[in-house]
């Protein structure tokens, strides 16, 4: 992977005389650094901010390694790059010599963020979360997979067992995954697995209903031998990914319960592992934030107004920001208004109030923001959810009348 770099003073003048290219290595960190320091040896600097264009991965080993040289190292939006990339030469090409000095640009004029790189538990807690959520997708596809083999081969298995994932029917799916393999096993054959696995609860009658099934399926008898080793391999990575899946679940737990004031977070009705492990791996060190303002627009749910002169638009939320967590906002404000009398109070307020009453899904969003400033401050100052406070809280209809 080759870096460029290029070197500007403050007034946007540039100082190196071409892009300097390195690569993603030891080495190439150590000419890049070599690099910055002839730079501001020769125009006479103390201070350098090095910015950077955070696309995928790449940056994150340089960024350490230039933090720890002692640089300054800033964020420049994708985004804004991409919008600001015509103003120097009124040209639309996008390319790795040309995106330097539209970075360049953005930082001297101060449009750049610092980037929050997690340590310690919180840098675990980041990584145990994408490997879950990677773990996660592989199983919905590997179940799609199974659903899709199903309904070519065998389809009215699942009229005889609800769910494939059965005990019992993934024995016999190992041994006998197709209709006719079933059919010449026989109700003794099955039985026999399940008795040899000491299995209870499946006799006879399930044995002869899934033969029987087997007799009548209208599935795909073509390319049997493939269509064997197919479902037999699906089965095998998803009992892998189950078990991979549980594990990972039991080590993130003891390290979330690290987390200063964790347990009064998962103390909350609706609020369980899964939310309290994506809110603390998206935000890392909530002592960062100096309010819950700032969480609302990193999840990218804060109000865009739309208006000019007599124009007004309908609001709506920005959608920058870190997209996970406001997929876990959402999942946990659906989450307590299901278990939560409280927060199904709230709701039906925000939908059936006379004055500006919202549609379902932004009262949704509007109990989003209001969770995180309840995360907030459980977790900056360790206090217990009031479920009664909230609802002082709010100011109702009447009150404001």
């Amino acid at each position: 992977m080759n870096h460029f770099a290029r070197s500007f003073d403050w007034r946007k003048v540039e100082c190196s005389k071409k892009p300097f290219p390195f690569l993603n290595t030891e080495d190439g960190f150590t000419e890049i650094h070599e690099w910055i320091e002839k730079q501001r040896e020769d125009i006479n600097k103390k201070d350098v901010i090095v910015g950077m264009e955070p696309t995928g991965h790449y940056w994150i080993n340089l960024a350490i390694f230039l933090i720890g040289c002692g640089y300054k190292v800033v964020h420049v939006n994708p985004a804004h790059v991409k919008k600001s990339k015509e103003m120097d030469d009124n040209s639309p090409s996008k390319n790795d010599r040309k995106d330097p000095k539209v970075i360049a640009g953005l930082v001297s004029e101060g449009r750049y963020c610092i980037p929050y790189i997690p340590d310690g538990i919180y840098a675990d807690l980041r990584e145990y979360n994408f490997q879950i959520r990677q773990i996660t997708q592989r199983s919905t596809e590997l179940k799609n997979l199974i659903a899709r083999w199903f309904s070519i081969y065998f389809p009215n298995f699942l009229d005889v067992y609800s769910s494939y994932t059965a005990k019992s029917a993934l024995m016999v799916l190992d041994v006998a995954p197709l209709p006719d393999d079933i059919v010449k096993l026989g109700e003794d054959g099955i039985n026999k697995i399940w008795r040899d696995a000491k299995l209870r609860g499946v006799g006879p009658k399930k044995a002869s209903e899934l033969v029987e099934a087997a007799r009548h399926s209208v599935g795909s008898k073509r390319a049997a031998d493939a269509a064997r080793e197919e479902i037999k391999r699906h089965i095998r990575d998803l009992k892998q990914a189950m078990e991979d899946l549980a594990k990972l679940k039991t080590v993130t737990e003891t390290v979330l319960l690290k987390v200063p004031y964790i347990e009064k977070l998962l103390a909350i009705k609706g609020v369980g592992f899964g939310t309290a492990l994506g809110f603390v791996a998206e935000v890392g060190d909530i002592s960062r934030f100096h309010n819950p303002k700032e969480l609302q627009k990193l999840a990218g749910l804060q109000i865009v107004n739309n208006e000019s002169c007599k124009y007004k638009g309908r609001p709506h939320i920005s959608y920058r920001g870190r997209k996970h967590l406001r997929y876990v906002m959402y999942e946990a404000a659906i989450s307590v208004l299901g278990h939560c009398e409280e927060f199904q109070v709230i709701h039906k307020h925000f939908t059936e109030r006379k004055q500006n009453p919202l549609r379902k899904m932004q009262s949704v969003i509007a109990v989003s923001c209001k969770l995180i400033r309840i995360f907030y401050a459980v977790l900056t100052r360790g206090i217990d959810f009031d479920a009664k406070k909230m609802l002082a809280d709010i100011r109702w209809e009447e009150e404001a009348a």
